[in-house]
């Protein structure tokens, strides 16, 4: 396989997770994404800032967000997001802790 379809059959697994994740799967909660597989919506938003900014495109988690989640990321959590328990929430610090790193 060369490189380039190589490259465009990531990008099509990585929509059709996002399409997955966005519009089959709203029952799924970021916090049970992140402590089931320590990453989440979140996590993917600012992977693509990360490759964004290392093609030097200037963009922030707000607008990495934004394209993401298809609106301000506000309107999501207004939309689809519940509140977590205190288990999930201390399954969720532990879970960043050991995944999420400052870039």
């Amino acid at each position: 396989m060369d490189h380039q379809t190589e490259i465009e059959l990531q990008a099509a697994a990585f929509r059709r997770l996002q399409k997955h994740l966005m519009e089959e799967r709203l029952d799924v909660q970021n916090i049970d994404l992140m402590n089931l597989a320590g990453f989440c919506r979140n996590c993917l938003s600012r992977w693509y800032k990360e490759a964004a900014l290392d093609k030097g495109i200037d963009m922030d988690d707000a607008q990495a967000r934004e394209i993401f989640y298809g609106m301000p990321y506000a309107e999501w959590k207004a939309k689809h997001q519940t509140e977590a328990g205190a288990d999930k929430q201390a399954a969720f610090q532990k879970a960043f802790a050991e995944n999420v790193t400052k870039s």
